[in-house]
């Protein structure tokens, strides 16, 4: 597997404050990686710096290209979207304009594709394209999430970062948002997601990092991830202890 986004030794501080430390970091092509970790860790702005939306130092490569000044323009011009964790829609907009406006990169560039990537997006979420003409600040927490997403696919990313896209939806939402995050493997996007339902987003990862206090405190396979004793103990809770462990009898 190729190589799409690797973080060397980076790091993001606020002033004299160092919020995340030395980490070290891959996104392979077509793989779902997720970042989790307790409230404060630093994945926003792990995710906030590598979108070049705050300064940083270390060494961030795009397909083994070195960016050496990060910025959202530079990144954006080589495929890398974010959907933030406030979704930031134009509320008084209509869905179809929120979506037109995430495709606005491609139409600088020359690209008149427009409608075939809408096309696109409601394929995705047919929800979308019934309320395309609504406007976005009457749409419900998910359709709003589908929404926001929806408008960063508009870019035909090869990188989608998502930055906690279960926030104060559903169960049943968060599984179907989710399961489209899950599906864009197929459409050969890359995503890296930074989640606090340390449980869904393992389910959905191909790989997992842990962050603490700004530094990666453990990686591996997600699916080895959801069985560690230490990541079940901490972030999975009682429930989550006795699932592993049924799994786990299950296999033996």
């Amino acid at each position: 597997m190729k190589t799409l986004l690797e973080l060397k030794d980076f790091c993001v501080s606020y002033g004299p404050v160092e919020a995340v430390h030395q980490v070290r970091l891959t996104v392979g092509e077509g793989e779902i990686v997720t970042v989790i970790g307790p409230n404060g860790a630093g994945k926003t702005t792990l995710l906030s710096a590598a979108i070049g939306l705050l300064p940083s130092r270390g060494e961030l490569l795009l397909a083994g290209e070195r960016i050496a000044r990060p910025t959202v323009e530079a990144l954006v011009a080589r495929g890398v979207a974010l959907v933030p964790e406030k979704r930031e829609l134009f509320g008084e907009m209509s869905v179809e304009d929120n979506l037109l406006l995430g495709g606005f990169s491609r139409w600088r560039r020359g690209q008149r594709d427009q409608k075939e990537r809408m096309e696109e997006v409601f394929a995705i979420f047919p929800r979308l394209k019934e309320r395309r003409a609504q406007m976005a600040a009457t749409l419900s927490g998910g359709e709003r999430q589908m929404l926001a997403i929806g408008r960063a696919l508009m870019s035909r990313p090869r990188l989608l970062m998502l930055d906690e896209p279960s926030l104060g939806l559903a169960p049943l939402i968060v599984r179907e948002v989710l399961n489209v995050v899950s599906s864009l493997r197929g459409l050969g996007v890359s995503v890296l997601l930074v989640e606090q339902n340390a449980r869904a987003a393992l389910q959905v990862a191909d790989r997992g990092y842990v962050l603490e206090m700004g530094a990666v405190a453990l990686e591996g396979a997600a699916q080895e991830m959801l069985h560690d004793r230490r990541i079940v103990e901490t972030y999975l809770g009682i429930g989550g202890a006795k699932a592993a462990a049924a799994a786990q009898a299950a296999v033996a």
